[in-house]
């Protein structure tokens, strides 16, 4: 998976800070001793007017502070985010007032919204609450400004300090054991000091979460998907259950792969693959690898980091590519305030977060993105995958502020996904100019299957395990003496992945992650590697398209432009199912579309995995 999420995109989900702390306006009073079917509606109405003002001003605050990291605009973001919270915590108590009246469908689904969409309940009690804010401003922060500096070598000066970006780069590049080995040390011991303020946010945000009705922040979080948190728990292990043997298979070719390049000694048969040898600093995608593990080497071979580069394409160039696909299903354009406020650099007089999202600041088609664009076939992918996001938070503009969001958080994912990578087909690059044609026989489509596994397939139990150490730590059933250990655990359970070195419990490897200090979901993205091949399947057939749906690229077509902007335009107003029925002719998630995708690369990896030890 490519380092990208639309942060801001569910309510709450982002930290945010105005200039200046306002009292917020009370949320409604309680109406008479028995409230009317009447009385609900007009209180969710006057919620969804006092939640756009208060999450408007909250939102412009922390692109704010995205974009300039300080103290001071940590501490702003704390106090804005404190007034939000604590009307969002007034507002869904007395919603409960409502519990039993007969009502019409919008009315009920948005008040059980205000309970469920929160990411970071909060208590009731305002200093706690306060508490609550600025511990999760300080974790961003402190992910945002991380560095590693390496070691002075005696007489010499100090090295200087690489950050995200330039930590990225080794991994994608360097395949020495020992600098990679380093990189990856350095960079998770920037999150070592997280962990005390990671432990109490958890006590105090699973305080406002039991204010709300539920056992903990994980249980509240569960219940965001239409869905009892149990059947979502058993619906996510129905389909990891699907898919796990693909992964196996590819984790099998990989690990054999890298015995070639580090040896057994570093690289054991039928143990997990130690975690800096992927590619990537947290192995969560491989894809950096496929120039070591490219089947053929040389057939059908795209090299699109060579072509963005000898093209002179340049951060705008590569955005504009991107819209230019969605404009080609028919989408209108992005507006010219997209170019005149998106972060497509990064600066170089301040601290910024370049961890890739997608804004609606104002939640008025203020679209943005804010990222640091390098000429990248990684970044040419996540341009076009945050983007989606755009043209999503455009699409549902026009519904109430509780319903101004993707029928699920997977939902905005997946439709980035169906974009980039799946319809990113040779076949449109060559289209758009940037590489010239390429063959199709068998075993250029082993390569191209490949390399998409490598990011996709290779995401899977990443994108299962980070949610399931949450879940396990908000329900006390992990305690902090345990953090460390039992992400390792789920590390090795789930992908067959282990730390290079020894980890203790001063130790906070969670938090070197974004989307942990950040308190981000993350399952959104296990369910949008599932549904993204369901959509993408869909918009192939609206398309006409008649071959292998590995090979479709929806790119010109305006039959399945209308097809996503139906689906797009109910944003929350219904439950998810309804809005994969939409689009997809069915209401459930189905892991078989991917794997008909995969099926060339799933045959072949079987025969070259025939005699080799799998498993760990």
């Amino acid at each position: 998976m490519r380092p990208s999420t639309a942060l801001p995109l569910a309510l709450l989900a982002a930290l945010a800070f105005p200039a200046a702390a306002a009292t917020p306006t009370p949320a409604p009073a309680a109406a008479a001793a028995r409230p009317t079917a009447a009385d609900a509606k007009k209180f969710v109405a006057e919620v969804n007017d006092e939640l756009m003002r208060l999450t408007v001003r909250s939102s412009t605050a922390e692109w704010i502070k995205s974009t300039y990291i300080t103290d001071d605009t940590e501490r702003n973001a704390a106090s804005a985010n404190d007034d939000l919270l604590a009307y969002y915590s007034q507002a869904a108590t007395e919603a409960a007032r409502f519990d039993g009246l007969s009502l019409d469908a919008d009315t009920a689904r948005m008040l059980k919204l205000l309970k469920v969409t929160q990411t970071l309940p909060a208590p009731k009690d305002a200093a706690k609450r306060r508490e609550l804010t600025e511990i999760a401003a300080k974790l961003e922060g402190l992910y945002g400004k991380g560095k590693v500096c390496p070691p002075a070598e005696p007489g010499k000066p100090a090295p200087e300090c690489e950050d995200i970006l330039a930590i990225e780069e080794i991994f994608r590049k360097s395949r020495r054991n020992d600098e990679l080995l380093a990189a990856w040390t350095g960079w998770h011991g920037i999150a070592r000091e997280m962990k005390p303020l990671y432990a109490r946010l958890v006590e105090l945000s699973n305080e406002g979460a039991r204010e709300l009705g539920f056992s903990d922040t994980g249980a509240l979080w569960r219940s965001n998907y239409d869905l009892a948190p149990a059947a979502l728990e058993a619906d996510v292990d129905r389909l990891w259950g699907e898919l796990k043997p693909f992964y196996e298979e590819l984790h099998c070719y990989v690990r054999g792969r890298l015995q070639r390049t580090y040896g057994k000694e570093i690289v054991p048969d039928g143990k997990p693959i130690p975690a800096h040898l992927l590619g990537n600093i947290w192995a969560q995608g491989w894809d950096a690898l496929y120039g070591d593990l490219e089947p053929y080497p040389g057939v059908g071979t795209i090299d699109l980091d060579r072509a963005l580069v000898a093209q002179n394409y340049d951060p705008v160039k590569m955005t504009k590519t991107a819209e230019a696909f969605f404009v080609s299903l028919g989408l209108p354009p992005l507006p010219q305030t997209f170019w005149e406020r998106s972060m497509l650099t990064k600066p170089r007089d301040r601290e910024v977060v370049c961890h890739a999202s997608a804004w609606d600041v104002t939640f008025a088609a203020d679209l943005r993105i804010k990222m640091c664009i390098r000429p990248t076939e990684e970044d040419f992918i996540t341009i076009h995958h945050e983007l989606g996001h755009n043209f999503y938070q455009r699409a549902y503009v026009g519904q109430p502020f509780l319903f101004m969001d993707s029928a699920n958080d997977g939902f905005h994912e997946a439709l980035g996904d169906t974009i980039s990578p799946l319809s990113m087909t040779p076949s449109y690059l060559q289209k758009v100019g940037l590489i010239p044609a390429v063959s199709t026989d068998e075993k250029a489509v082993i390569n191209f299957q490949m390399k998409k596994a490598l990011e996709g397939v290779a995401f899977l139990p990443f994108g299962r395990l980070i949610d399931q150490w949450r879940w396990d730590v908000f329900s006390g059933k992990v305690k902090p003496a345990e953090y460390n250990a039992h992400w390792w655990a789920l590390r090795r359970k789930y992908q067959g992945v282990d730390a290079p070195v020894a980890r203790s419990e001063g130790d906070f490897d969670p938090g070197a992650k974004y989307h942990i200090p950040a308190n981000v979901p993350y399952l959104r993205y296990f369910l949008a590697r599932v549904y993204q091949y369901q959509f993408h399947q869909a918009l192939c057939a609206a398309a006409g398209w008649k071959g292998p749906l590995y090979a479709c690229s929806i790119y010109g077509s305006k039959e399945a432009g209308k097809r996503l902007e139906a689906m797009m335009k109910m944003g929350k107003s219904k439950p998810w199912p309804e809005a994969m029925k939409a689009l997809t002719g069915q209401p459930s998630a189905d892991a078989r579309p991917l794997l008909a995708y995969y099926a060339p690369l799933r045959a072949w990896l079987k025969k070259q995995n025939e005699g080799m030890k799998c498993g760990w």
